[in-house]
């Protein structure tokens, strides 16, 4: 190299701080598939990987729970609009689940992941999104476990063709439990308040959404007060494609979607609000 000459190093990649909570950079995203991918596997397997039973807890668990309040439905006499008990008690809580699954794992995203994102760069939404698609796997699983009941109960059920409408439904669940999980791990950077309160707050949710009982229990005066849970809907439409039995309306499914939308779009600008700092605060 002659004097005075000086040589350009050729970077392959250069990061820059992002500027605006409004640019998203999907395009990034996307280039950080393969990382999404790694992080869905490393959700789905190493949960029950230490078990003795492994897999099986995905189908134990929602056996488990539906157990115990078919048995508190049982004694309560809680009505079930004519829908077998464990059949009516384990699609709400197979669907409640994932909703529930997915906002309270992304609730952690920044606090459960500190190590990470102080060592490494890669765009934080990555790990949100693969504890959604991970939640999905198990949903999936969980789904099938739904079958054998329906071919058992045939003659009290009637499916319909509304049930192409659960992929769509999916979609709903999956908007407000990452949009509200994303809202809720960035506001508990501040107020860790936050960690204590969410596992409660989902259980009172669950009790304010027909998951153990049926709308039609609900009085006529305050039926419309319940659905304006957005989560309500998607329950009830969820049973009504499969079993046959709930309250279907397209202007209910229409309202929660525009709802877990407007959570979404929400919780990413707080979430990109707060990413390039968090460091100096966690």
């Amino acid at each position: 190299m002659m004097q005075g000459e000086t040589q350009q190093d050729e970077w392959t990649q250069v990061i820059e701080p992002t500027e605006g909570i409004f640019n998203f950079n999907l395009r990034e995203l996307w280039r950080y598939r393969d990382l999404i991918l790694l992080f869905v596997r490393r959700d789905f397997i190493a949960v029950y990987k230490q078990t003795i039973l492994g897999p099986l807890w995905h189908f134990l668990q929602p056996l488990f729970t539906t157990a115990v309040y078919t048995i508190f439905i049982s004694i309560v006499k809680v009505p079930t609009d004519e829908i077998p008990r464990i059949l009516f008690i384990l699609t709400g809580v197979v669907i409640w689940n994932y909703f529930s699954s997915c906002l309270v794992k992304t609730s952690n995203t920044f606090i459960g992941n500190a190590s990470i994102f102080g060592k490494v760069y890669f765009p934080r939404l990555v790990i949100p999104i693969a504890v959604v698609i991970s939640n999905l796997m198990s949903f999936c699983i969980q789904c099938l476990l739904i079958i054998p009941f329906l071919f058992f109960y045939r003659e009290n059920i009637h499916p319909n063709f509304y049930i192409l409408f659960i992929p769509f439904l999916i979609l709903i669940l999956a908007m407000m439990g990452l949009g509200l999980g994303v809202l809720v791990s960035s506001l508990t950077i501040k107020y860790r308040d936050l960690n204590y309160l969410i596992g409660f707050s989902v259980q009172l949710a669950m009790y304010a959404t027909p998951v153990i009982y049926p709308l039609s229990l609900i009085p006529g005066r305050f039926k419309s007060i319940a659905m304006l849970n957005p989560l309500s809907p998607v329950v009830e439409i969820f049973r009504y494609a499969l079993l046959g039995k709930g309250t279907f309306s397209m202007e209910t499914i229409l309202y929660s979607a525009g709802t877990a939308l407007l959570i979404l779009i929400t919780g990413v600008l707080m979430f990109r609000r707060v990413e390039n700092s968090f460091m100096d605060t966690v």
